[in-house]
């Protein structure tokens, strides 16, 4: 059976609604980079030294990553040897099963919570990227799912953050542990956890500062949150998840290495992949880091921000390939 098919039956068996999120969300992706990409096998009759070069620069501008780029355009090429592909159409399923595979690992490891335990999750990023209101989305689908959350005002360094994060415990409404702009967010994080535990909470969703031009500070802050959790919470933090915008392409990938070498990053939410057509860092993130793509937001609504899945990502993404693959 080929990819394109497989593909398509595989995201039939899942829920229609979150198969059109996932393709809403990444049109503008997929007309920027598949679309680049169909019009470049499509409109060559054949396989030379000048396609592959235009296929890196198309899939450099999607933010594909040059690392990843030139791993796949090489992989691509050994593909052509070994199956003696002559015609550049045949191409198109091909790059696309080899973007699969260097997802691998890719949201295929969903959020860790603990049964009939408090779950404590830590967020982490640069200020901006949507960090507190990923975190309201998600107390959001908890709330809806039974369960009782907490929320801890850890970015004490910015008083709007703090604020904004009282605007979504409010909204959804759930309890928030907050201390005064310019406290100690480790001592925000010990509250949390103890009200928490109190009010026998099942998660505990805990906000931190994202100030990266204050680098030093900023990492040593997070470890003690950590050592923080690690001492109330033994076997905490269930998660630490690195929030990103997708907007901001390479950007993020650094963000991703600098926060990975201060905290142990357990997962990546990429936000505002709906507003970007270089949505190819996801493939970039999972290649080159290796930590799953745990959560991306596909809109503005509480229920946009969706468990990533690879094979809607790949279905969404090529959609308009796999759909001239059945009529053929």
């Amino acid at each position: 059976m080929s990819f394109f098919k497989r593909l398509r039956e595989s995201v039939a068996q899942k829920t229609e609604a979150v198969t059109q999120k996932f393709i809403t969300g990444l049109s503008k992706t997929s007309n920027n980079l598949v679309g680049a990409i169909n019009e470049l096998f499509t409109g060559r009759s054949k396989i030379d030294e000048e396609l592959y070069e235009e296929l890196e620069e198309i899939l450099i501008t999607a933010d594909v990553g040059v690392e990843t780029t030139m791993e796949l355009v090489e992989r691509l090429r050994a593909e052509v040897k070994q199956q003696k592909i002559k015609e550049p159409q045949h191409l198109q399923p091909i790059l696309s099963e080899l973007i699969g595979e260097m997802m691998d690992g890719a949201g295929e490891e969903g959020l860790r919570i603990k049964e009939n335990e408090l779950t404590v999750i830590l967020f982490v990023g640069v200020n901006g990227v949507g960090k507190t209101t990923t975190i309201g989305k998600l107390a959001h689908r908890f709330k809806n799912e039974g369960k009782k959350v907490v929320l801890a005002a850890g970015d004490t360094f910015r008083a709007g953050a703090i604020d904004q994060l009282e605007t979504w415990g409010q909204r959804v409404g759930v309890d928030v542990i907050k201390h005064q702009a310019g406290a100690d967010p480790a001592a925000v994080i010990y509250d949390g956890i103890q009200a928490a535990k109190s009010r026998r909470a099942d998660i505990l969703l805990c906000d931190t500062a994202g100030r990266l031009q204050n680098k030093v500070n900023l990492m040593e802050e997070l470890k003690k949150v950590f050592r923080v959790i690690r001492r109330e919470v033994p076997d905490g933090p269930h998660e630490v998840l690195l929030v990103l915008d997708a907007t901001t392409g390479q950007n993020a990938l650094l963000q991703a290495k600098q926060f990975g070498e201060a905290v142990d990053v357990s997962g990546i939410v990429l936000t505002k992949l709906d507003g970007t057509a270089k949505g190819g860092i996801v493939i970039a993130i999972s290649n080159e880091l290796k930590i799953p793509v745990k959560l991306v937001g596909l809109g503005e609504k509480a229920d946009d921000l969706q468990d990533f899945d690879k094979e809607q990502f790949l279905h969404a993404l090529f959609k308009e390939m796999i759909d001239k693959n059945e009529t053929d």
